[in-house]
């Protein structure tokens, strides 16, 4: 056996020691190779789709490669999702989530994926909160005023959703749960037609996103009785929070960013810091603004815990609603 010098031993170890560093920085300056797709699981045009070409843009500015969205809708977004926990997890693709995907969880007893064990969070993006609106007509003017009425009308009032088990359904159970009134529920396809029908009187109250409604509430033809966020909206100042009157019941629609599980940690770190910088800059938090959102910036840590939250709380009120897919 040939022995070798001590010290050019310890000099040969020392750079096999130093070669996985070496190649995992080589790696992260690499990124992104070629260009990257943030898979969509919603149509074009939607506050989903504008949030992903938002960042999309900031991203390729950033990064020098081409971050282009890539639309997949159905089923409830399961269709994107899958398609992303079983791409390479390279970082070339990534997934904008939403409430949607914490609620599938539950939901859908047969989804070929755990959604949580099967991604690599990167990070948060905005927050928008809903607001509880009324036609102008209707006798309550508040929160308790508007239990109140419920209690005295059971099922009589009617409560347009922009969908079956959407966050906006999931906002008015916990509602009833915590409240006990009874309100009969009427699903749309989409947000727009349940307000049109608030507008017109068919349905007594919707839990609709800000952006939805706002031109509506400024125009004086809804109004706003409070808003689901824990703390009052930057777009709605002067309207409260439904937990000022029924503690426990928060609710908003979110946006960030995922990568396939086993995506390498410095390129989810290489992305969650160019994120982040995107989320400080004024004119990018002026765009989300004008979406209704609230900017919500953190570590790729405190986007998982984020969704595995949601994904608890949710699924309890699936299960005492017994919320059945649309």
């Amino acid at each position: 056996m040939m022995r070798l010098p001590r010290r050019r031993f310890l000099r040969l170890a020392a750079g096999a020691a130093t070669l996985p560093v070496v190649s995992l920085l080589a790696r992260a300056q690499a990124y992104p190779s070629r260009p990257v797709r943030i898979i969509v699981g919603g149509p074009a045009g939607g506050g989903i789709d504008i949030t992903a070409r938002l960042i999309a843009e900031w991203l390729s500015a950033r990064l020098g490669q081409q971050f282009v969205v890539e639309n997949r809708p159905g089923a409830n977004s399961n269709i994107a999702a899958e398609a992303v926990v079983r791409a390479l997890p390279d970082g070339h693709t990534l997934f904008l989530v939403t409430p949607a995907n914490a609620i599938n969880a539950t939901l859908y007893e047969n989804l070929s994926f755990n959604f949580i064990r099967d991604i690599a969070p990167v990070g948060a993006l905005m927050r928008v909160p809903l607001v509880v609106v009324v036609h102008p007509s209707f006798p309550a003017k508040t929160v308790p005023a508007f239990i109140a009425y419920a209690r005295a009308n059971p099922g009589k009032v009617n409560m347009g959703l922009g969908g079956t088990a959407g966050v906006d359904h999931m906002a008015g159970a916990l509602f009833m749960m915590k409240t006990g009134v009874n309100m009969t529920l009427v699903p749309y396809r989409g947000l727009a037609p349940a307000l049109t029908d608030l507008l017109g009187g068919q349905v007594q109250v919707v839990f609709s996103s800000i952006p939805a409604a706002m031109q509506y509430i400024r125009g004086g033809k809804l109004q706003a009785l409070a808003v689901t966020s824990a703390a009052r909206a930057e777009a709605l100042p002067d309207v409260p929070t439904v937990s000022e009157s029924v503690p426990g019941v928060e609710a908003s629609q979110w946006y960030g960013i995922v990568a396939p599980k086993g995506t390498p940690a410095e390129i989810v770190d290489k992305l969650n810091k160019e994120m982040n910088a995107g989320l400080a800059d004024p004119k990018m938090k002026a765009r989300l603004a004008e979406l209704g959102g609230m900017v919500l910036a953190g570590s790729p840590a405190d986007f998982a815990a984020l969704v595995a939250a949601e994904t608890e709380k949710w699924s309890k009120v699936i299960r005492t609603a017994n919320v059945k897919p649309g």
